[in-house]
């Protein structure tokens, strides 16, 4: 099937699906503001002790290691878990690694003990994960040593999960298949977080569009891509972008969306 965007956003928005995200103190708000503007329901719960009840009542998981401590990892792998188990989605946006052993540990850590859907980071994230040179200077990537379509299939194929390496062009692929996606814009580099809201926004598509997860994620960094930029049309800075970006999300249209969507 081909990727349709719009179509998927229409389910979404129909299902209103529950996104459980165990993720990072800079990005709370964002990510769930993310959700909520393009039409899933957030829920930001990650105590051990409520993970698996909640994530049972949930669409899809996705995992962000930005603020790590131990016991938000425990949290992150019995929640993963019990994904597993229900046949949730799983999003794992793996902050960072490479800058830290830890981080790096901890993302090699849940792809081994939890079966990822999407890994959706940048190119030197991905990279450290598959044992490509790159640079990874905080939770910036500065650089990586493979074209990013090449990195995405060696990605999913070596970790058995769908590859969604974000820049600007995306490139998603399932090991075998690779899509390109050209929506987006410079602003969005400009705003701490984006990277996050664009996983966020991954594993609301999935809840909408669980049993094909590459289209899925590739079509949700387009709606991501097309709402950045209808924002920065209006935006003064950084500052305005960020406000006016859950606007453009809230305001996206199924039809233009499948007609404005820049996937090959």
């Amino acid at each position: 099937m081909s990727a349709s965007p719009g179509a998927t956003l229409r389910v979404l928005r129909e299902r209103k699906p529950l996104v459980h995200q165990i993720t990072n103190y800079v990005v709370m708000n964002e990510t769930a503001n993310a959700t909520l503007a393009v039409g899933a329901l957030p829920v930001m719960a990650h105590a051990r002790e409520e993970v698996k009840e909640m994530v049972a009542l949930a669409g899809a998981l996705v995992l962000n290691i930005g603020t790590l401590s131990p016991h938000w990892v425990e949290a992150m792998i019995a929640a993963g878990r019990a994904a597993n188990g229900a046949g949730t989605p799983v999003v794992l946006d793996p902050v960072g690694a490479g800058a830290t052993r830890y981080r790096t540990d901890t993302a090699k850590r849940i792809l081994a003990d939890v079966d990822v859907t999407v890994l959706r980071g940048n190119a030197g994230e991905v990279a450290t994960l598959v044992g490509v040179a790159a640079e990874v200077r905080g939770v910036e990537s500065i650089g990586a040593g493979d074209d990013p379509a090449k990195l995405a299939r060696l990605a999913a194929r070596n970790l058995g999960v769908v590859a969604s390496v974000t820049g600007p062009v995306d490139h998603v692929s399932d090991g075998e298949r690779v899509f390109a996606v050209a929506n987006g814009h410079e602003l969005l580099a400009s705003v701490t977080g984006t990277g996050c809201m664009s996983s966020a926004i991954t594993g609301c598509f999935l809840a909408a569009k669980h049993d094909e997860p590459l289209e899925a994620a590739a079509e949700a960094l387009a709606a991501f891509g097309v709402a950045a930029e209808d924002a920065a049309r209006e935006a003064r800075g950084p500052g305005s972008f960020h406000v006016i970006l859950y606007d453009a999300l809230a305001a996206l249209d199924p039809e233009t969306l499948d007609r404005r969507a820049k996937i090959s």
